[in-house]
């Protein structure tokens, strides 16, 4: 007997942790399934993971696929929650088809219908989950640009710098002193390896901890300081 496989995708691991828009599509998909008539016999569920993701790194959507029989159907709340990348949601359906199953979207979008219409409509669907997904990633760019801009951190902490509670940067004396060292011995001729022997010797520490190794300095040597707008003095 036909069964319905509800899936549902967050994006942010605070979506996953506080379960934001996981009870909401938990909640359209049993209603789809009880239209269609169906009892949802299995959830899976991917965690804090982008829509661009393939489909090797979405251990749910797998799951999920790996529980369809023929005739089953996998439910979600809305196709973007298959994915935001057009090559994967059409990968996800051929899958889906060759287990002789299908695809149902509580939100519509096309059905799960093949007419010409149904099938622009969920073509279109999966361009237009594309398309936001290109705009989120054009907002998160500019805004972490703006955050440079002012003064904090967007990312990782370069080194030779700490960042406060709030983001702001400032010179580490103790790190600057290294970075100040290996340009030096950099200048003088030194090989990466000496530099790393060097640096050992003189008792300074990556800042995990350990020693240092020439792949660490080729890295410190290659680094930039960053703009004047970020290395704000404490």
């Amino acid at each position: 007997m036909a069964s319905a496989i509800g899936y549902l995708r967050v994006s942010t691991d605070g979506q996953a942790v506080s379960g934001l828009g996981l009870d909401a599509q938990r909640a359209a998909v049993t209603a789809a399934a009880a239209r269609l008539g169906l009892t949802v016999t299995s959830w899976h569920t991917d965690e804090g993971i982008s829509g661009s993701a393939a489909l090797d790194v979405r251990p749910g959507l797998l799951a999920a696929l790996d529980a369809l029989k023929r005739g089953d159907v996998l439910v979600v709340a809305k196709r973007d929650r298959l994915g935001r990348d057009l090559l994967n949601v059409a990968m996800t359906e051929r899958l889906v088809q060759r287990k002789g199953a299908r695809i149902v979207s509580a939100a519509g979008e096309g059905t799960d219908g093949n007419s010409p219409g149904d099938i622009a409509m969920r073509q279109m669907s999966d361009v237009f989950a594309q398309l936001e997904r290109a705009h989120i990633s054009a907002r998160t760019k500019a805004a972490l640009q703006a955050k440079r801009a002012r003064g904090y951190r967007a990312g990782t902490v370069p080194f030779g710098y700490v960042a406060d509670a709030t983001g702001k940067l400032s010179t580490h004396d103790g790190e600057q002193r290294v970075l100040s060292l290996v340009r030096d011995l950099r200048s003088a001729g030194f090989t990466l390896q000496a530099i790393a022997d060097e640096l050992n010797v003189q008792g300074y520490s990556t800042r995990k901890g350990t020693a240092w190794r020439h792949q660490y300095v080729r890295a410190l040597a290659g680094s930039r300081v960053p703009d004047a707008s970020v290395t704000v003095a404490a």
